[in-house]
């Protein structure tokens, strides 16, 4: 009885959890470690939310179970929200579910939908959950390109074509976590068609709609006339309203996809403790001020540290949208690898940062950066990083090795 469980087994190692490792031993020996590593929102949650949740809390009828599909205000807050910011008309009862965050509810989707000997096709590199959810669920993946553009299209297009049993559904995520590339509505209508002449369901998370820093807002594939035949979108309030501790989510679109959702759901949990339920569709029913404080406040995050990693020579592409940087591993230090380059920044620089990949292999050349701490520890961070690529950091073979096995 000592083999590791069936599903156990299809997980690989935790990538991540190297780097975790090696930041926590840094701490216990007292450095001063600047993280930029995990996409954990560092701004309090606005004031109104948290007066609202503070106040549905007093009231004991609160305390007892919830609905696991989410109360009916928040449902059609939600639905509110998507006629406001997409023009999407959405019916609260049937095409709306609410989630213990985006993460969760992707995962019991997959549990839903998906058996073994399915096939779902996800980009490479791609948020973990966006793979793994379906790996736990018994289901295979194959990958895709990353990018919203013809590559991805086509290689959707064979991919239907030439695998027995054809794909059940594939996987968007714009923008993207990783890479914060952003897709146009112009691709999702080819999305769109390509996916409903294949009768291929489109799963589409969508928990950075709000985090953009141009003029056009990224825009939801269920904007498109007919996605709704076949989609199922993911949302999140972690990132647009500062509540990532509090788990709160949305899964929104096709009626027979949420109705499966739904019904995996009943099964598993009661539903988010209401006062969180009512505080989140204060939220969205309130003052908006605070989503566009937020994005200014990243976008001005942003600036600081691509202007400051150019200055010290790295060369990295400033995000249209996101709280992350995807940046290349520079040249000379390429051959370590995303996991042995984020130990020796760590080390020498004192920054941690995640590995891409920890996001599939195909991100093995970058590793993403998050703009979660203020300006001061930016700078702080980018005065390491610059002593770090100023330095003979060029490590002896077996210190490469012993990087990257360690």
């Amino acid at each position: 009885m000592t083999e590791d469980f069936h599903r156990i087994r299809r997980l690989p190692p935790y990538v991540f959890a190297e780097v975790n490792a090696a930041k926590a031993k840094a701490r216990a020996a007292a450095e001063d470690i600047v993280d930029l590593g995990m996409g954990n929102p560092d701004s309090p949650t606005p004031p109104h939310i948290v007066a609202k949740l503070i106040e549905a809390v007093q009231d004991p009828r609160t305390h007892r179970y919830s609905v696991s599909k989410g109360i009916p205000g928040l449902r059609r807050a939600l639905a509110g929200y998507y006629d406001r910011r997409f023009g999407v008309k959405l019916d609260p009862e049937t095409e709306v579910v609410a989630t213990l965050g985006s993460k969760e509810g992707l995962a019991n989707l997959a549990q839903a939908i998906s058996s073994p000997g399915d096939t779902i096709l996800v980009p490479n590199p791609s948020y973990p959950i966006h793979q793994f959810g379906f790996i736990i669920a018994g289901a295979s993946v194959r990958s895709i390109p990353y990018t919203p553009d013809d590559s991805m299209l086509a290689a959707i297009d064979r991919a239907v074509r030439h695998s027995v049993p054809k794909p059940t559904a594939v996987i968007v995520n714009f923008p993207s976590n990783p890479t914060a590339l952003v897709a146009s509505i112009e691709f999702y209508r080819e999305l769109v068609a390509l996916c409903r002449r294949h009768e291929l369901f489109i799963l589409s998370d969508l928990a950075y709609a709000e985090l953009y820093y141009g003029d056009v807002p990224p825009p939801s594939v269920l904007e498109v006339p007919g996605a709704k035949d076949i989609t199922v979108e993911f949302t999140s309030m972690s990132k647009t309203y500062n509540m990532p501790g509090w788990r709160m989510g949305f899964a929104a679109g096709n009626p027979r996809l949420i109705a499966a959702l739904a019904r995996v759901k009943s099964y598993l949990d009661y539903g988010a403790f209401t006062p969180i339920q009512v505080a989140a569709t204060a939220a969205l029913n309130g003052p908006q001020d605070c989503i566009a404080e937020m994005r200014a406040l990243y976008k001005d995050r942003r600036e600081v540290l691509v202007k400051g990693l150019r200055a010290v020579g790295w060369d990295v592409p400033a995000p249209e949208a996101s709280m992350f940087l995807w940046a290349p591993i520079p040249e000379r230090f390429r051959h370590l690898g995303s996991v042995g380059f984020s130990k020796l920044l760590l080390e020498k620089a004192k920054v941690a940062v995640a590995p891409g990949l920890g996001f599939g292999e195909h991100g093995d050349e970058h590793v993403r950066i998050a703009l979660v701490e203020n300006n001061h520890r930016i700078r702080q961070a980018l005065r390491g990083i610059k002593s770090f690529l100023a330095g003979d950091n060029a490590a002896p073979a077996e210190a490469q090795q012993e990087l990257t096995n360690a």
